[in-house]
């Protein structure tokens, strides 16, 4: 009789937390072991998926080669070798950043249109130049055949990368474009605020350096509330006398922006860090830094 085929296993680690004593202390630590469990059926869509890229890719090298050396072939007959095939090479290039681009945006169809079809007009553009080098030599024929060989491995290379992509429904599209402009808002208030943050500071080390007076802060508005009319207003909170930095953070802000004369140092830290901050701590620091 045939044996029946034993089952694929795979190994899997299992881990858990158990308690350990040394020299009367207890901790919990990791306990590993591995066991070994039934693999999973293969996955033939997805084997098949990766055979037909990993091919397709290969192509893609051998026809971006065979067109780079035919363009470079009919370029070189005008400039020297290496400036042939370099300018060849910006034939495929292009469309290689228009295919990157289009898969980048494969979430957003009206993003992705234009480098699709950017890339169909860099490959006619590509095609013709093929097909130029033969016909140049009086072969029209090798030129046809040469031109359509790397058109279709790239539209080849298209479909399969469209395989890859998923569809969307549009709903689902609007919501990740909501979620990707709310993201672009918050690096750009980021940005604003960092370069606010540097102009303020600047700002401020210089006023310091020159002796001005701090600049009066710019009054927020506040949201209208209505209230009672019995209600008495409540009172404003009286400003902190410490700013957002420390006494040293100041100090060395006001060192690195070139201010070196200590009155003007305590002038800035008093403007920034803390409106009652003594000479001497002040000079304590301003001694430590040098």
């Amino acid at each position: 009789m045939k044996k029946p085929r034993k089952p694929r296993t795979v190994p899997v680690e299992r881990s858990q937390l158990v308690p350990h004593t040394v020299n009367g202390r207890t901790e919990l630590v990791l306990d590993r072991w591995t066991v070994e469990v039934p693999a999973p059926p293969r996955d033939w869509d997805h084997l098949v998926l990766t055979a037909a890229t990993v091919i397709t890719g290969a192509l893609m090298v051998a026809a971006v080669v065979f067109s780079t050396a035919s363009i470079g072939q009919l370029l070189d007959r005008q400039v020297p070798t290496f400036a042939a095939y370099a300018a060849a090479a910006a034939f495929d290039l292009p469309w290689l950043i228009c295919l990157a681009l289009e898969w980048h945006a494969r979430y957003d169809p009206e993003r992705a249109a234009r480098p699709r079809q950017m890339g169909h007009v860099l490959l006619a553009v590509a095609m013709f130049a093929i097909a130029a080098n033969a016909w140049h030599d009086g072969h029209k024929t090798v030129g046809i055949v040469s031109a359509l060989v790397s058109a279709l491995v790239k539209i080849v290379w298209t479909v399969v990368m469209r395989h890859h992509a998923h569809d969307l429904d549009d709903r689902t599209i609007q919501w990740v474009a909501l979620q990707k402009a709310q993201a672009g808002a918050e690096l750009a208030t980021l940005t604003v605020e960092r370069q606010l943050s540097r102009a303020r500071a600047a700002a401020a080390a210089e006023r310091a350096a020159l002796g001005l007076p701090p600049a009066a802060p710019v009054a927020e508005v506040a949201p209208v509330v209505e209230q009672e009319p019995d209600e008495p207003e409540p009172e404003q909170a009286a400003a902190p006398a410490t700013g957002p930095m420390t006494i040293k953070v100041a100090v060395q802000t006001a060192v690195d922006s070139g201010i070196k004369d200590p009155d003007a140092v305590l002038r800035y830290v008093r403007q920034v860090a803390d409106a009652n901050a003594k000479p001497d701590t002040v000079t304590r620091y301003l001694r430590a830094i040098a």
